[in-house]
């Protein structure tokens, strides 16, 4: 509020000024620029004062000695374009910083303040902060869900395009997980919180963007190490000036022309340009020395699980025994599998599920922990569990030729009807879709290695590998071996690391950039990294490293061409073609031309 007063009150000065000294009031001009001016002056030495204090030395004493100049002098026109200048440089900065962080505010505008709790039989509204796990919430049309929890009844439809980027809703059913910070696009529906708020995946993304917010560039505190050369540089040409010719009015239009610095505007705009840019798509970076450094990764150190791969087992191929198909095999696995918490038993039935197929109640369900289930489905006496489980049983008759070619890693799951072995399932964490494509492009833009570090067996990383960009694979890793690894790399030049478990945080936090994939992701690995997706896709990387690369060459464009044109117009003002009023006009029109050009970083 006090820039945009401040610029208003210049501006009017001035039109006030002119309208003097060309409708017969001469006299009168001199004084209205002088008395809009020093409020400015003044404003603009406290913050000064306050700087020097911190021992922070900026290019605004350029200003300050500028409108100094001008009105000792009696440059009070220059003067008060210099005030402008200033002012308005200010205001116009934090437009386009308010316009570059939009997307940025919105998520953090986003946050629920009260939630409807269900309790005795009544719906209550009550602060975000005393909602626990257990408690039954009604999440209405158009409400922004406040915490991780899962469907209790009835069909979600959720917008998660402010956390994902993803433009589609999603259309989610009883039991399934909801991610908190997602938007109720359809009926209201009942969730049972899992999580108090603090600890949900929306509130830690809320702590990430306001932390990105805090955070300064390196290229910004570059301007404040450079503020004293050039300082001293723009005071030397100045007094040169001065001292050969005996004309203050050159010196004084050497300061006007310096003033200020298009280094301290455009980059700060390019980069959180860039940093709502890549907010947009769902991939938060944390503050301008995190886009930096991305933009100048050269070595990929990709975890497996997770990462390269989708995290979780999935059914890859179904071999089943003459006279049976590989639908009735999976139909009568997923019934009995519906009896069992298993982790493995649940992406059966999930499997079964998508394939459409009718599931009926299993009965005389018997379970042994950790190794198979048996019951009836159908009037069949069916057993669903691990080679050992099924074989101790039935003997190993067939096992051998359904087993056969199962790759490195794979999980098998026997499947036996009435005494029968029927078919075997082969479980694998798949590769993630488009791998190869993006660690191809990945090069072309840049990344010159591409490393393989992971927990996993040697056998299975290889597989993984196989057909893959990669350069170098390192298999069955510690979280401190993973480490060395990083380190070992940095000879190769910045190193990035991605990772989405605890045991990847460490190696997160020692490389140059870590990555954390996707919002639901291990805690201590968002916590560790630079960079994390919130939609959990690896083809996100991609759009990251390219935002961060055009933000970071928008800025340093800004920067040389602003300086460039800056000291040609400094060298044209010591020699005496540009006046004081002149040199305000045309440093003016530099500094609008810059800050509007870092705004291109928000544009794909």
């Amino acid at each position: 509020m006090a820039r945009r007063f401040l610029a208003a009150l210049v501006a009017a000065g001035l039109v006030v000024g002119l309208a003097a000294r060309f409708g017969g009031l001469a006299a009168w001009a001199g004084p209205i620029w002088i008395a809009v001016t020093l409020p400015v002056l003044t404003a603009l030495i406290v913050d000064i004062v306050v700087s020097l204090r911190r021992g922070d030395v900026g290019l605004d004493i350029v200003a300050a000695l500028s409108m100094s100049a001008a009105l000792a002098v009696g440059e009070s026109l220059a003067a008060a374009i210099v005030a402008l200048m200033y002012a308005g440089g200010q205001f116009l900065e934090a437009f386009a910083e308010r316009a570059a962080r939009r997307e940025m505010t919105a998520l953090l505008s986003r946050v629920p303040r009260t939630v409807m709790r269900h309790r005795d039989g009544q719906l209550e509204e009550v602060p975000l902060d005393v909602v626990m796990p257990d408690d039954r919430l009604l999440i209405r049309q158009g409400d922004v869900v406040p915490v991780d929890g899962n469907i209790i009844s009835g069909v979600a439809i959720l917008d998660q395009s402010a956390l994902t980027g993803e433009a589609m809703p999603v259309r989610l059913n009883a039991g399934q997980p909801v991610l908190s910070g997602s938007t109720n696009a359809g009926e209201a529906f009942d969730l049972l919180a899992a999580r108090p708020a603090a600890q949900s995946t929306y509130a830690g993304v809320v702590r990430l963007v306001e932390a990105a917010q805090r955070s300064r560039a390196p290229m910004s505190r570059m301007a404040d190490r450079f503020a004293i050369v050039f300082l001293v540089a723009t005071v030397a040409l100045a007094g040169a000036a001065w001292w050969l010719t005996g004309d203050p009015a050159r010196a004084v239009a050497v300061l006007v022309v310096a003033t200020p610095c298009p280094l301290i505007l455009a980059v700060p705009v390019a980069i959180v340009a860039g940093l709502s840019r890549a907010a947009k798509l769902g991939i938060l970076i944390k503050g301008g020395r995190a886009i930096e450094m991305l933009a100048r990764i050269k070595v990929l150190v990709v975890d497996k699980t997770g990462t390269l791969t989708v995290g979780h087992a999935r059914i890859v191929a179904t071999k089943v025994a003459d006279g049976i198909a590989e639908a009735e095999v999976l139909r009568l696995a997923a019934s009995l599998d519906q009896a069992s918490k298993h982790i493995i038993a649940q992406t059966i039935v999930e499997a079964a599920r998508d394939q459409g197929l009718r599931l009926p109640i299993p009965t005389e369900v018997v379970e042994t922990a950790g190794e198979g289930i048996a019951g009836l489905v159908d009037g069949h006496h069916v057993m669903v569990g691990g080679p050992s489980f099924i074989t101790g049983r039935l003997g190993s008759d067939g096992f051998a030729a359904l087993s056969r070619g199962r790759p490195p890693g794979a999980l098998a799951v026997a499947v036996a009807v009435d005494g029968k072995l029927v078919g075997l399932l082969t479980l694998a964490d798949e590769l993630r879709a488009g791998t190869e494509e993006l660690l191809r492009a990945l090069r072309r833009i840049g990344i010159e290695r591409v490393v393989l570090a992971t927990g996993d067996r040697a056998e299975v990383a290889t597989f993984i590998a196989a057909g893959l960009s990669i350069d170098l694979v390192r298999a069955e890793l510690t979280p401190d071996q993973k480490i060395l690894v990083v380190l070992s790399e940095r000879k190769n030049g910045p190193v990035m690391m991605i990772g989405d478990g605890v045991n990847d945080a460490p190696a997160l936090a020692a490389a140059d950039i870590g990555l954390a994939m996707g919002a639901k992701g291990a805690a201590a690995s968002a916590e560790a990294a630079d960079v994390v997706l919130l939609v959990d896709r690896l083809d996100h990387v991609l759009p990251a490293v390219q935002i961060a690369r055009r933000s970071r060459r928008i800025a340093l464009q800004s920067v040389v061409v602003g300086i460039g044109l800056s000291a040609i117009a400094m060298v044209v003002a010591a020699l005496g073609q540009l006046r004081p009023v002149e040199g305000a006009l045309l440093q003016e029109v530099i500094d609008v031309a810059v800050i509007f050009n870092a705004l291109r970083a928000l544009r794909g």
